[in-house]
């Protein structure tokens, strides 16, 4: 598979100048660090892009050990010392710090945050071209200098633009209306205004991110059989319908609202270029039964473009060199076709307004 995953890369990204991929390791006590180090095994992988690891030699050599890999890795002190064709770790961390494979520690959410902040400004200041970061753990990286829910409401704080969070495979794309809140909180929090931004922000990627000309856009509904005309819930009927009816006449192809169970039972959604759910199970749950762990989780909206595997740390299988390094692949990979789609959007744009 990954053959002819790397052939088909290499025709679409032929003509395109060696991406600065950044990567941040995640915590230090998953397996975040094995699916990089498995996913760049293969040097072929070089071909299309050059890594940086914003991390530390000492954690990166502590993990190879564990594993039994033989990656080589090029240490540098700054960006500007990259070379081509390697693996490039750099080190941002200096101090030694204790690792305990398969555990939740303070120190796992302490140095994921570090190597996510560092790669993050990198990200920012143009230093690297694209940034994928590796699984966190939501709990320990609470602190008094990080308090977000994850990955994606930092990078929309520090990055321009409105976010949201897309899990894809090659034949589903599902965007959340809300993210990282209470269940409790959902309905409140979802209003005409959000669902626009939302299909606004969706409608675009789709455009300049995967090159689909006139999207179709699916919006799930909020209650069980879309509250069945009221019965069990008005949300559907008083914001939602009214919000995609509005919304279609400004010329988007947007549908709905459809009952979650059904439009996943009978595989409609492979008639829509996007799929937009309501809350953050209603989406991710269908889709990780049927990514089979080849999902990506892409930030779309943003200025920059990030990309993740759609797993967690791993903790119960860390340092046993039994993880599949597929998704992190597909985060890869998908980054390099964004890059590449979205620079050719800018140019045709570009060329649009030279004609007029």
């Amino acid at each position: 598979m990954l053959t002819s995953k790397i052939r088909h890369h290499k025709a679409i990204m032929e003509k395109t100048d060696k991406i600065i991929v950044g990567i941040s390791i995640g915590d230090i006590n998953g397996i975040g660090i094995e699916v990089i180090l498995k996913t760049f095994e293969d040097k072929r992988m070089l071909e299309f892009c050059t890594p940086v690891l914003f991390g530390s030699n000492k954690v990166i050599s502590f993990h190879k050990k564990a594993l039994n890999m033989n990656n080589n890795i090029h240490g540098i002190q700054s960006i500007d010392k990259i070379v081509h064709g390697k693996i490039n770790l750099l080190n941002i961390w200096k101090e030694e710090v204790k690792i305990e494979l398969g555990k939740t520690t303070n120190q796992g959410g302490k140095y994921a945050i570090k190597s996510f902040t560092e790669a993050t400004e990198a990200l920012k200041s143009k230093q690297v071209d694209i940034l994928i970061t590796a699984p966190i753990n939501k709990e320990n990286i609470q602190s008094k200098e990080y308090k977000f829910p994850g990955h994606t409401e930092y990078l929309e704080d520090k990055l321009e633009g409105k976010s949201l969070m897309i899990l894809l495979t090659e034949e589903l794309r599902v965007g959340l209306i809300t993210g990282h809140i209470p269940v409790s909180k959902v309905a409140e929090t979802i209003t005409p205004e959000l669902i626009t931004e939302k299909v606004t922000v969706m409608h675009q990627s789709l455009k300049q991110d995967f090159n689909i000309s006139k999207p179709k856009i699916a919006i799930l509904g909020l209650n069980p059989h879309c509250g069945d005309n009221g019965t069990i819930g008005k949300e559907d009927d008083e914001i939602i319908r009214p919000t995609i009816e509005t919304i279609k006449q400004t010329g988007k192809m947007v549908f709905g609202p459809y009952a979650a169970d059904g439009f996943f039972g009978s595989k409609t959604y492979k008639q829509f270029d996007g799929v937009l759910a309501m809350y953050h199970d209603q989406g991710l749950a269908p889709f990780k039964a049927l990514s089979f762990g080849n999902g990506v989780n892409f930030t779309a909206g943003l200025e920059k473009i990030r990309t993740s595997p759609d797993h967690g740390t791993g903790f119960d299988i860390a340092g046993k060199n039994k993880a599949n390094p597929d998704s992190f692949k597909e985060a890869l990979f998908t980054s390099l076709k964004i890059f590449k789609n979205r620079n050719e959007y800018v140019e045709l744009e570009a060329n649009k307004l030279k004609v007029k």
